[in-house]
């Protein structure tokens, strides 16, 4: 055993729990790692004998591994898993969104020694099957993109994997998640837009979509309208699963009766109703969005999400290291900003009262 830097404080090092345990200190370092090369008895031993000598890591040591594993570039050691259980399931990443969220967490995965593979849940594999396949490769690792309808996990064992989740579509597994600061981008896109010259701005959204991302860009847009002169301030217009004619002329009563001079919207039929509707757009009303990248609306925001997807997979790789397993006591979650993007959508309009 060897002192701390503290005076009178013995650390007990890997040696001697290897000492103690009748194994090698490699073992010892595979077993506090949770490495599935070291048989379940022997991890699960190891780390209740580290527990009750009161092991801890040595966190100068810890920061050298770090260092050395940074100046080394990693071979593919392992896989990650990517669940895909869609209905459809090539329409994920026919999202422009969540393809970036791939190709950002596939990237990072490559960088720390993995690959991202993708996994179908459908027909020909049911989530026994899945956890099946994933145990035979070892593969300890998962992550959720985003997912219109809940999945039926079928009791699939989460509790034997690490998980992160994008977003909060998914309701189930309960685990930690990355995504946009939906929040933030909403008051930094409306601020944009008031800076733009524009004052009553209104948000027009799938209501459906807002219970699922749990109220941030609503609760972004209420908070940076309370902020605005009240006759600036526009009701929020809740579109549901309107299209044509019927969303056409909702939007037309709402921008009448409201004098709306800017819309922030997450519709990708907006552009389109609109023009049905013969609204002008940006001479009668100024148009923004909450992601660029899957709608035809020039201005609005970037969520960054080749970033949100590297975070993702910076977060899964903390987790499996540190031997966290299924739904966590205390729930972690990891915001990423946007960015603000100009376009013709949405054109200056400086000295106008909107």
């Amino acid at each position: 055993m060897t002192m701390d830097s503290n005076p009178g404080i013995i650390r007990v090092s890997i040696r001697d729990l290897a000492k103690q345990a009748g194994v090698s200190h490699a073992t010892v370092s595979m077993a506090l790692r949770d490495n599935p090369r070291v048989a379940a008895e022997t991890r699960t031993r190891i780390r209740k004998l580290a527990e009750d000598l009161g092991y801890r890591p040595d966190p100068m040591l810890s920061a050298l591994a770090n260092y050395r594993s940074r100046k080394s570039k990693p071979g593919i050691h392992s896989a990650a898993a990517w669940i895909n259980a869609w209905p459809e399931p090539e329409m994920l990443r026919a999202h422009h969104e969540f393809d970036s969220y791939w190709a950002g967490a596939g990237l990072a995965a490559v960088s720390l020694g993995y690959h991202l593979e993708e996994f179908r849940l459908d027909a020909g594999c049911s989530p026994q099957r899945l956890h099946h396949i994933l145990q035979a490769r070892g593969i300890r690792g998962i992550l959720l993109p985003p997912h219109r309808v809940q999945p039926d996990w079928d009791g699939f064992p989460w509790e034997e994997y690490s998980i992160v989740r994008f977003g909060r579509s998914l309701a189930e597994p309960r685990c930690h998640l990355v995504t946009a600061d939906q929040v933030s981008n909403t008051l930094l896109a409306f601020t944009k837009m008031r800076e733009m010259g524009y004052r009553r701005i209104g948000l027009a959204t799938n209501e459906s979509m807002i219970e699922k991302s749990g109220h941030y860009f609503e609760g972004g847009y209420l908070l940076a309208r309370s902020m605005v002169p009240k006759w600036e301030r526009v009701p929020i217009l809740p579109t549901g699963e309107l299209r044509g004619k019927a969303l056409s002329a909702l939007l037309s009563e709402w921008i009448r009766k409201h004098r709306v001079s800017a819309i922030l919207t997450d519709v990708p039929a907006l552009p389109r109703a609109l023009q049905e509707a013969g609204i002008r757009v940006p001479d009668d009303v100024g148009l923004a969005t909450t992601t660029v990248l899957d709608t035809r609306i020039a201005a609005g925001i970037h969520q960054e999400p080749v970033e949100i997807g590297r975070v993702a997979m910076l977060m899964l790789n903390s987790i499996i290291n540190e031997g966290e397993r299924g739904e966590p006591r205390i729930f972690r979650q990891i915001l990423v900003e946007g960015r603000w993007v100009d376009g013709d959508s949405l054109p200056a309009r400086r000295g106008s009262a909107g």
